[in-house]
């Protein structure tokens, strides 16, 4: 049975939101249900300006109307030009200096926005019922701030990561020790209490740095798994999507969406990995 129009149908309230720590105004979205509580659960989604690109509002719509999913909020954050520093890992710049402010970024989020959004929402986040989410290099971010920040966010959601993310070149003797997001799990004293949903395509790239048959990407996520599962993330926290030509852009994130989000929020969630 489909839920009336009334109780499935998705509102965008766009604002501006002036950061101390970037500098800058940053455009929110918030895609807000017809009915929604202090209960509800949130999405964070990053590179939010590709939202429409995604189909993010009839997506949401859809599963609401077949109750596939709960009621959300989704709190899409528009990335601007400084995207390649803001994004990457928070205090990790790459060889090439990029992501030299991800470590502002990590503050905005987790000491700006989140105040900000339960002040406009009137709901008081919970880790519990409180994702983030991105794709390609906001996938990385996404990853990272949920590892360092899981008091604040319990699930990540990552399409097409880039966890290639790394502290050295090629040409300089790169191996994958020098994986910079690797590292930074390998190192951690302890698995945060998270949950995981990573997607790859088999068309995400064509590069294969070990000549293995395998592409990089899907090596690189992979390889993060492992190290997650040997950091002591349980095997039922872990879900990684593999999509037979899957390409690195919108039009394939937007077909694995409805995926992340049954997952992140179905009414009957499963998370087992295979």
């Amino acid at each position: 049975m489909l839920l009336p129009k009334s109780e499935w149908k998705y509102d965008i309230i766009s604002t501006l939101f002036s950061s101390k720590f970037l500098k800058r105004d940053v455009r929110i979205d918030y895609y807000l249900p017809a009915k929604y509580s202090d209960s509800s659960d949130i999405l964070f989604l990053l590179d939010g300006q590709d939202a429409e690109l995604l189909h993010l509002k009839d997506t949401l719509q859809k599963l609401s109307q077949l109750k596939k999913i709960k009621s959300i909020i989704v709190i899409a954050i528009h990335a601007n030009k400084n995207r390649m520093q803001e994004y990457g890992v928070a205090g990790k710049a790459d060889y090439l200096k990029r992501g030299k402010k991800a470590k502002q970024f990590s503050k905005f989020i987790v000491e700006e926005l989140i105040a900000h959004c339960s002040s406009f929402t009137g709901i008081k986040f919970t880790p519990s019922k409180t994702a983030i989410a991105g794709f390609s290099l906001s996938g990385l971010t996404a990853f990272d701030l949920a590892w360092n920040h899981s008091s604040v966010f319990e699930s990540a959601g990552v399409f097409s990561g880039s966890f290639w993310w790394r502290k050295k070149s090629y040409e300089d003797g790169y191996t994958d020790d020098d994986r910079i997001i690797h590292q930074v799990v390998r190192k951690s004293k302890s698995a945060p209490a998270i949950k995981c949903w990573i997607q790859t395509g088999t068309k995400d790239e064509i590069a294969d740095r070990n000549k293995n048959g395998i592409i990089d990407s899907i090596d690189d996520a992979r390889d993060l798994i492992l190290e997650m599962k040997q950091k002591g993330v349980p095997s039922k926290n872990i879900k990684y999507v593999e999509i037979p030509e899957g390409q690195h852009n919108q039009s394939t994130w937007s077909a694995a969406l409805p995926l992340f989000l049954c997952w992140a929020f179905g009414n009957k969630r499963k998370v087992d990995i295979y």
